[in-house]
């Protein structure tokens, strides 16, 4: 056989829409990458996440406001597809978001809830690819071990600016105007 005929062609966005509803597909440096939807924790973790953040950003309740803040937007970055668990656009470079499922300007602020079937692909796949695109700010939240790396982009390289776990109260960057509770986002409540 020749090697022509071994090769696999690579990953387009028709293989993506070609996807099943109840899996995720990203295509990262040309290659698919298929996984299931989230188990609880994360589930859990990443919509706390989004309930923390979108009433004082997203709608000026106890904030600055200013912001789109959405639940996995299908990123098309270049030859990237990505779908991040949120990410944020300051309203000033995204007035209002697009009619269509896909998103041609990168955000301000991505955030990953890394699970042990994800967290390779988190750090060593996307985050590189949101560097390259300019993204400013990075979460990585891991309901497991109930932490939440605090990432900001200088020089064209990830930063670790903060590192939180269990029940702090956080102020994280680009959020830092108000106080986040972690405790909701492991699914518990204080008292």
């Amino acid at each position: 056989m020749s090697d022509a005929a071994t090769r696999r062609r690579p990953a387009t966005y028709e293989d993506v829409r070609a996807l099943p509803d109840h899996v995720v597909g990203e295509l990262l440096a040309g290659e698919l990458i298929v996984r299931p939807r989230p188990a609880g924790p994360h589930a859990v973790a990443s919509s706390a996440a989004g309930g923390t953040l979108i009433p004082p950003f997203q709608f000026g309740d106890g904030g600055r406001g200013g912001w789109w803040i959405l639940d996995e937007p299908e990123l098309h970055l270049d030859s990237d597809v990505l779908v991040p668990d949120l990410a944020g656009w300051r309203r000033t470079r995204m007035p209002d978001p697009p009619t269509a499922a896909r998103f041609d300007v990168a955000p301000d602020w991505i955030c990953e809830v890394v699970s042990p079937s994800t967290a390779r692909i988190d750090r060593v796949v996307k985050m590189p690819i949101y560097a390259q695109h300019g993204i400013g700010h990075a979460w990585l939240i891991d309901p497991l071990a109930r932490t939440l790396e605090v990432f900001q982009l200088k020089g064209g390289e990830w930063v670790l600016i903060g590192a939180h776990a269990d029940d702090a109260v956080v102020h994280a960057a680009p959020f830092d105007a108000v106080g986040i509770d972690l405790l909701r986002w492991w699914g518990e409540t204080r008292g």
